[in-house]
């Protein structure tokens, strides 16, 4: 079962078409989305460290939302049938397909995705305590040929308090961790 959580996920290594976490929650987070819509859930386990981060956010008088969690293969082939960045997963390539990732924003960007989050409270409170609570930010910044995708100061995905600090703490993608 801890394999799942590490598992990488990208065009190298697709999910099947048909995966759907068979644990997928709506965890008690401010959401941009509306009650109801896909996008609010994660994994149970990913979903109760997300609580926990976002609790610690608002103690510190940040204000964290969740943008985009789950995402089905054909939702996320939608998306790229409409996409013309040429930056969006094809389908089966997302994380966001694993219910471990969460796409997050917060007001002061009218809780867009943009790069300039890296530079918000917000978007350094989660660089620097995302570890803690299991989350590492999946794609950085000086690390686009590694993983294969554009910095995404944003884009945080669940992968274990343990393995989110060891990568924290040795600066390498889950990419590099992989091929150990």
């Amino acid at each position: 079962m801890l394999s799942s959580y590490i598992r990488l996920v990208n065009c190298e290594y697709p999910l099947e078409p048909g995966f759907v976490p068979t644990d997928l929650e709506t965890p008690q987070i401010p959401f941009c989305a509306p009650p109801g819509d896909p996008k609010r859930l994660l994994r149970a386990r990913a979903a109760r460290a997300a609580e926990e981060l976002f609790d610690r956010a608002q103690h510190a008088g940040l204000c964290l939302y969740g943008v985009s969690g789950y995402r089905s293969y054909e939702r996320q082939a939608e998306i790229c049938s409409q996409s013309s960045s040429g930056y969006v997963a094809p389908p089966g390539c997302s994380e966001h397909q694993t219910g471990l990732a969460l796409d997050v924003s917060c007001p002061d960007l009218k809780f867009e995705l943009e790069e300039s989050f890296a530079e918000t409270e917000e978007g350094r409170f989660l660089a620097s305590y995302g570890p803690m609570y299991g989350f590492i930010l999946r794609y950085p910044k000086g690390k686009e040929k590694m993983t294969g995708y554009a910095w995404e100061p944003w884009h945080i995905r669940y992968v274990t308090k343990t393995l989110a600090l060891y990568l924290s703490l040795t600066d390498l993608t889950l990419e590099e961790y992989h091929s150990l």
